[in-house]
């Protein structure tokens, strides 16, 4: 958490605060974590964009070349519209006619910021090659398919790599995996199921977009109004080990798988053994 829902929501939220306006400054105390920030001081931010989990804010100057501040929300981060005992970095805006500053809180202290040249993303490896928008025309079939079918990985690692489709994280990998009937560490896809988990993910995605992204139990994300997700109220699998499949009834469990937590329905994806 957060993962593409979530961050594409707070992108929405926060757009309408920021662009247009000028940052006066961005106060933190904890350099290594949120870098270079003091070089967007005095720029407009322009736009909002975001690229798999990261938030890109697009800053001008008319008298100097653009720069970009890149934010990861991390596990617990995200931006709000008052302080909290949680804040870690306050963003001053110039303008009276909206808040005169937006924070970012961050319980885990996981998320980080960093202001670069636009595209300059040598220091942030995930960022720099992560693959094709999973909502974007550039996500295409055929090519997806391509890439997954036959591969000797096991399937939910390779999600959360990045590679093959950017913004899927955890939660968003068990959905799409549970709706195309494949088992997490399922490895070498026939060109069906690569196809079936393509469709999955597009899916999964718009709903969960839709709905404002997954609010969990431990209220790790809320929008920067407060305001929960609804997509956990549609989960199939994730965070419902024990109780029974939608589709099929038979228990959800749980494993572990990469070191993560992965929830599977064992009727309705099966573990098949492929040479």
């Amino acid at each position: 958490m957060p993962e593409l829902p979530e961050v594409e929501t707070t992108r929405l939220k926060i757009e309408p605060l920021l662009k247009g306006r000028r940052l006066l400054g961005i106060e933190h105390d904890a350099p290594q974590r949120y870098r270079d920030t003091e070089l967007a001081q005095g720029r407009t931010v322009a736009r909002l964009s975001r690229r798999g989990k990261y938030l890109l804010i697009e800053l001008d100057d008319p008298d100097q070349e653009p720069l970009e501040l890149i934010v990861h929300l991390g596990m617990t981060g995200g931006f709000r519209l008052e302080p909290s005992k949680h804040t870690r970095v306050t963003l001053h805006l110039e303008g009276e006619d909206a808040p005169p500053a937006l924070y970012f809180q961050d319980s885990r202290k996981f998320g980080k910021m960093a202001v670069v040249r636009p595209g300059r993303y040598a220091g942030m490896p995930t960022l720099a090659n992560m693959g094709p928008e999973p909502l974007s025309p550039d996500f295409e079939e055929e090519v997806f398919v391509q890439r997954v079918a036959g591969q000797s990985r096991m399937i939910k690692p390779w999600l959360l790599s990045q590679l093959p489709v950017a913004g899927v994280g955890n939660i968003y990998a068990d959905e799409s995996l549970w709706r195309a009937r494949l088992h997490p560490a399922q490895t070498r896809l026939s060109s069906a199921e690569a196809a079936a988990l393509y469709g999955a993910i597009r899916a999964t995605m718009q709903e969960a977009v839709l709905a404002g992204g997954s609010t969990l139990s431990d209220g790790s994300y809320a929008q920067p109004d407060g305001v929960s997700g609804l997509f956990q109220m549609r989960h199939n699998v994730y965070d419902r080990a024990g109780q029974p499949c939608n589709r099929c009834g038979v228990p959800i469990e749980k494993t572990v798988l990469a070191q993560r937590g992965t929830h599977f329905c064992p009727h309705c994806q099966v573990l098949e053994q492929r040479e």
